[in-house]
């Protein structure tokens, strides 16, 4: 577990899945765009049990991390970060996120992004780690702008959103520096 200010940010957990389908309900108009496989594995209870027995093997398995952002007043989870895409002989992870309505704009998603960019160099050897976004959701933008990801390249058609058209995506991405 990682402790910052009032929050915290932990490893997903058996326990976790009625918070996460709240948190997944009630933000689903906001989440339909960008997550809407986790949203749609998460709309109820017996879903999200199923999606929190799923990810708590993918952790265990090196698949794929997912990470719950608590605040530790209530345990409440107001957002999700995963580490995914991993190919593990490239060495290379993909981070994502979320983040509650409520708790948008304060930065929490940004600190959760830096300390997780520690434990994916330092305790999984991961060496480049990217974050994919559109370039209309400016916050996203900002976080990876401010965890030092640089712009790569424009990726084509990379996301089709429910009942959309494909969408262009942004890369960013950073690479470990050897002390």
């Amino acid at each position: 577990m990682i402790l910052f200010d009032d929050y915290s940010i932990d490893k997903i957990s058996d326990s976790d899945a009625l918070n996460l389908c709240d948190l997944m309900v009630s933000n689903a108009e906001r989440f339909q765009r960008f997550f809407p496989v986790t949203l749609k594995q998460n709309l109820t209870l017996e879903l999200s049990e199923l999606f929190v027995v799923k990810k708590v093997k993918e952790f265990e398995t090196n698949e794929e991390f997912l990470f719950t952002l608590k605040a530790n007043v209530s345990s409440t989870i107001i957002g999700l970060v995963y580490i995914k895409e991993l190919d593990w002989e490239k060495k290379q992870g993909e981070l994502a996120y979320c983040i509650d309505v409520n708790y948008e704009g304060i930065g929490l998603i940004t600190r959760a992004v830096k300390k997780l960019i520690g434990y994916a160099f330092n305790h999984l050897g991961l060496e480049t780690l990217q974050i994919i976004v559109h370039e209309d959701n400016l916050g996203s933008v900002s976080i990876a702008k401010k965890g030092n990801f640089i712009w790569q390249r424009t990726l084509l058609n990379e996301h089709t959103p429910p009942n959309e058209d494909p969408l262009d995506m942004e890369l960013y991405e950073l690479y470990k520096i050897d002390d």
